[in-house]
């Protein structure tokens, strides 16, 4: 267990550059309870319909990730330009690309959840009620062309407004619940990708990834045709002399941030992030604008420089999109000290490795004379938080081929985790030590699963990329109990006379 120091509140904010959404307490209705009594129309209220799996999306989140990206070039005098001579010069092909890789910091934020969305039925069809959540994420590069590590100046290179919503089963069309997202990027791309609810696998391990390849392959080919290994030498990480930003990795290799490994496989940057880190349960699901149940609908929608043929093809059509997220439910031990009754402690959670980005969790005991004694001791206690990971493929169509565009992240919650009282009151939580499941240390993410059934069952980890998995969801194990994360503290610091503190992990704790 890492030793604390107790600091006074608040504690360090984020440095990302970030932009914020809120709905001002906007609440979607229908206008049909104009036509009652507002008594009548009160008592009737039925509650918000329910999110499923879209209720981990809430609070803010940020983190860390990468981006690669195959993009035109149109050559001198306004395309890209580069200090080392790549052979043939752009635009001729294979030099009509530039490979840009970006190691990222990420926000995510979402708002308050819509309520009740009518969608009016027709004839036998009764209407539905929608529930979602709208989000906003900003990406911004920090690449260090000196350093080769992810602490450059920040600068953007994505920003999305949207909305996740949960969609309740229908009659007509006959389809059952499902999950969108609904998405608007600047570049002049909105995208509507969609999932069957039935197709969430959850399992109480961490996650496996699936492998994701970069190379370009023939337009329309099923399965893609790729172009012959070697084609595009941006691909080869000790190429000096590429059209690719950066074009000399040499350093980027050193520091572990953009290697060969992760040129053949941008997922292992996920895996990697994962290391150190108690994984006790894992929700994955895959959202698709060209879902393979085609009466989900969804597309995307571009505007004419991006899709519009001409008279040579299209600048960059972004023909599809997929994208899949896996909900972690993360497991640690944090160490609260002594406490005076009403006082109120913020702790930073410990590292799973160096530089890694984590919560903080936010604790206050019970004042005197409230149904739950105060809690006046130091103590260890088992926390969870959530984390968020996805792994997106935006296929881009240009001079003949499609480019895979993969983005992936890695977000923690940048609102404080708020520990129940109760959890206080249980020697180690709501978890016993000795029953946490041991530490993941990202080497055995790929290994079987230690199964103590009698019949000696498969490992069903594979379901977590498979789109509909193996494994009803009646099967799984129980959701962990773990303590309230969407709680804020209901008093700031300094509150009943007594001073706020926070708690960083790293140092001994004192008061």
């Amino acid at each position: 267990m890492a030793s604390q120091v107790v600091m006074h509140q608040p504690t360090e904010a984020s440095h990302d550059p970030e932009a914020s959404i809120s709905l001002n307490n906007f609440r979607w209705g229908e206008v049909d309870s104009k036509l009652h009594t507002q008594t009548t129309a009160a008592a009737a209220a039925p509650p918000p319909p329910p999110l499923g799996v879209l209720s981990a999306f809430h609070g803010n989140f940020s983190g860390t990730g990468l981006n690669m990206i195959f993009r035109p070039n149109s050559g001198p005098p306004k395309g890209t330009t580069f200090t080392n001579p790549i052979t043939p010069a752009a635009p001729t092909p294979p030099s009509e690309n530039v490979l840009e890789i970006n190691l990222t910091t990420e926000t995510l934020k979402f708002a308050d959840t819509l309520g009740s969305v009518p969608n009016r039925g027709l004839e036998g069809q009764q209407d539905i009620f929608l529930n979602g959540v709208p989000y906003f994420q900003s990406v911004n590069d920090v690449t260090n062309f000196d350093t080769g590590k992810a602490d450059g100046q920040p600068q953007g290179i994505h920003a999305e407004p949207g909305v996740w919503m949960h969609v309740p089963a229908s009659t007509d069309p006959a389809v059952g619940a499902s999950l969108v997202r609904m998405g608007s990027i600047p570049h002049g791309t909105t995208i509507n990708a969609q999932a069957l609810e039935s197709s969430v696998i959850s399992v109480n391990s961490g996650p496996i990834f699936p492998k994701v390849d970069i190379t370009p392959f023939i337009i329309g080919t099923n399965p893609p045709k790729k172009v012959p290994a070697g084609t595009f030498v941006a691909q080869t990480a000790k190429n000096v002399n590429s059209p690719r930003i950066p074009q000399d990795l040499t350093k980027f290799i050193a520091a572990k941030t953009i290697t060969q490994e992760i040129l053949d496989d941008p997922n292992t940057v996920l895996a990697t992030a994962n290391k150190g880190k108690n994984i006790v349960k894992t929700q994955v699901f895959t959202v698709s604008t060209d879902p393979t149940n085609t009466i989900l609908g969804g597309g995307t929608a571009n505007i004419a420089f991006l899709s519009d043929p001409g008279t040579k093809g299209p600048n960059a059509n972004a023909a599809s999109m997929t994208a899949t997220f896996w909900i972690n439910t993360v497991q640690s031990i944090i160490r609260i000290p002594t406490l005076r009754p009403g006082q109120s402690v913020r702790i930073a959670g410990a590292e799973p490795q160096p530089g890694a980005r984590v919560p903080t969790f936010a604790v206050k005991p019970p004042t005197e004379g409230s149904a739950v004694a105060p809690t006046t001791e130091a103590r260890q206690i088992v926390v969870t938080h959530t984390e968020i990971q996805y792994s997106q493929q935006v296929n881009l169509n240009f001079a003949g081929l499609t480019w895979p565009h993969i983005s992936v992240a890695t977000l923690v919650p940048t609102t404080d985790q708020v520990v129940p009282p109760h959890v206080l009151h249980t020697p180690n939580g709501d978890i016993p030590l000795h029953q946490t499941a041991p530490v993941h240390n990202g080497a055995d993410l790929q290994q079987p699963l230690q199964n103590g059934g009698a019949n000696g069952a498969d490992d069903k980890r594979h379901v977590l990329h498979t789109p509909h998995g193996d494994v009803p969801l009646h099967q799984t194990a129980p959701p962990h109990r773990g303590p309230a994360v969407d709680e804020p503290m209901e008093d700031a610091p300094g509150d009943e006379g007594v001073e706020g503190v926070a708690v960083k992990a790293g140092v001994t704790a004192k008061e």
